[in-house]
């Protein structure tokens, strides 16, 4: 659904500020720019604050929801140890082909995060460590954004994590607000980071824990 830079896990993503995965992103976008909601892939510096959430010991599960062309997923590669499981779910098949290609070790699954629980049930996951989503929330209207949380709530339960973005110039939308809201309605406890200013367009991230219900 929106799309990042980068390597497979440990893999090269020297290019820094300019991913290597910029023109699937730009071919992304213009297959369907409701999407992918962004004009440009995240930068190392968000996607490492959003990747802080996975697990860095034991045989963690991780997925992603619309990971784009990887830049997240190269931070969680780092940090996920070896019996680590670390899925991928992105909805244009291009974008799930192309992570695939950059990413070996990691399982691209070409879906839609509405169908979560199916997805993991489908690979006989039963609970997940961590959800960390690339997901353009503004653009989506209220029931597609409370679809989505309560799948993401069904597969942390108690004590898994969540972690999303936003962009800071989206914060006056009505669709961003009333996404805040619902994560404080679905989540006990709801941290904003700092923004991460050396980002395009500036953003910063909500890490979430302990589902109210």
């Amino acid at each position: 659904m929106r799309s990042e830079p980068a390597a497979a896990r440990g893999g090269d993503d020297s290019h820094g500020n300019e991913p290597s995965g910029w023109p699937e992103f730009l071919r992304a976008w213009l297959r369907n720019p409701a999407q992918v909601g962004a004009v440009w892939p995240s930068s190392p510096r968000l996607s490492a604050k959003l990747a802080r959430i996975a697990p860095g010991h034991g045989a963690p599960v991780v997925v992603e929801l619309g990971p784009g062309t990887g830049a997240v997923t190269t931070q969680v590669g780092r940090r996920l140890p070896p019996e680590g499981r670390h899925l991928a779910v992105e909805l244009d098949p291009r974008m799930a082909r192309f992570l695939q290609d950059r990413h070996p070790g990691v399982e691209v699954v070409n879906g839609d995060a509405r169908k979560l629980g199916s997805l993991l049930a489908e690979r006989d996951i039963t609970s997940v460590d961590a959800v960390i989503s690339g997901l353009p929330w503004s653009l989506f209207d209220r029931t597609m954004q409370q679809e989505i949380l309560d799948q993401v709530v069904g597969a942390v339960g108690e004590t898994g994590a969540f972690a999303t973005f936003a962009y800071s110039h989206t914060l006056p939308m009505p669709s961003a607000r009333r996404f805040k809201a619902a994560l404080h309605d679905t989540f006990d406890e709801v941290v904003t980071t700092r923004t991460v200013w050396r980002n395009l367009p500036p953003a910063f991230c909500f890490l979430c824990r302990r589902p109210r219900r």
